[in-house]
């Protein structure tokens, strides 16, 4: 395994040029390094970081590489064009390549149930610029009166709100999947209702949801108290990717804090819900920066 030591994304990039991110996973073979070396360079591009993996046991290559060029000498369309041809040549899986200055923000809709903590942290960030997203719509399943601090936040902002209630027997998938169309992912902020199979294909995308501690522990309802109650001394909160079975899909991001017999709930609950922010935020980051790839059937890499 190559890799350089990760560097903040955008860091001491030369004026004039513009900075590139591209993810690759191929079939593992002799020169794919030196092949994305060449492009770059030879294109008057200059590589500033990059990061390999190749599993001992697969036949599998993994990289991310951050680069800086001159986007006069280096078109947008003609960039796209050369990693498309590498990206032939090796026969990728998968092959991504961002300009951040240049490419949209992903296109974000946010599912949220009662609990505002992770939704109003991603607001938050939002607004300071701290997470490469443009927010779509929020979806919620609790009403929100029209005073409530989310309500004032959306309504200041020009995000729409959509209060969409739920009974066992309507989930009213089919308005959400409306809602959320044309969006590039959805976040799941701490919403309580499982989505089916059949809503998880007709989106079609990936869905990044955050779970109150480290799976597959403390399912089900009244997750912290059930913690608490066990008398654990660590607690977590885990980022993943939603798929059909319930809290089983790869993990993006995991954090954990230690607790003691000190903590009363309430403080043991103000530190899970801090980790489930801070977690959410970060997976939605990576995954925004191209740091994460599919590895296996339930594992990811994160550059």
């Amino acid at each position: 395994m190559l890799s350089v030591a990760r560097r903040p994304i955008s860091g001491a990039v030369p004026a004039g040029n513009l900075l590139g991110i591209h993810l690759f996973k191929c079939p593992d073979t002799v020169g794919i390094v030196a092949k994305l070396s060449e492009c770059i360079a030879s294109r008057g591009g200059n590589i500033h970081s990059v990061d390999v993996f190749v599993p001992e046991d697969k036949h599998v290559f993994y990289s991310r590489s951050e680069f800086t060029y001159n986007p006069m000498l280096w078109p947008r369309d003609e960039l796209h064009k050369d990693f498309l041809s590498i990206s032939h040549f090796f026969s990728a899986q998968r092959s991504t390549v961002r300009v951040p200055d240049l490419d949209p923000k992903y296109k974000i809709s946010v599912l949220a149930s009662k609990q505002d903590h992770c939704l109003f942290d991603l607001l938050y960030r939002w607004q300071e610029g701290r997470l490469p997203v443009d927010i779509n719509c929020v979806i919620s399943n609790h009403d929100r009166p029209e005073d409530n601090h989310v309500r004032r936040f959306l309504q200041r902002h020009g995000i729409p709100y959509h209060h969409l209630p739920t009974t066992p027997g309507n989930k009213r998938e089919q308005e959400i999947l409306e809602l959320i169309e044309g969006t590039d992912f959805v976040v799941l902020a701490r919403y309580m209702q499982i989505l089916s199979e059949s809503f998880l294909k007709s989106y079609g995308k990936d869905i990044i949801n955050i779970h109150h501690g480290l799976l597959p522990s403390f399912k089900g309802g009244h997750p912290s108290r059930q913690a608490f109650n066990a008398g654990v001394k660590l607690i977590g909160a885990t980022s993943h990717f939603v798929t059909n079975e319930l809290d089983e899909g790869p993990i993006i991001e995991q954090m954990v804090e230690r607790v003691s017999h000190r903590d009363t709930l309430q403080s043991f609950v103000v530190k899970s819900e801090n980790l489930e922010k801070q977690c959410l935020a970060e997976a939605i980051k990576s995954y925004c920066e191209l740091r994460v790839l599919p590895y296996e059937l339930k594992k990811t890499v994160v550059f």
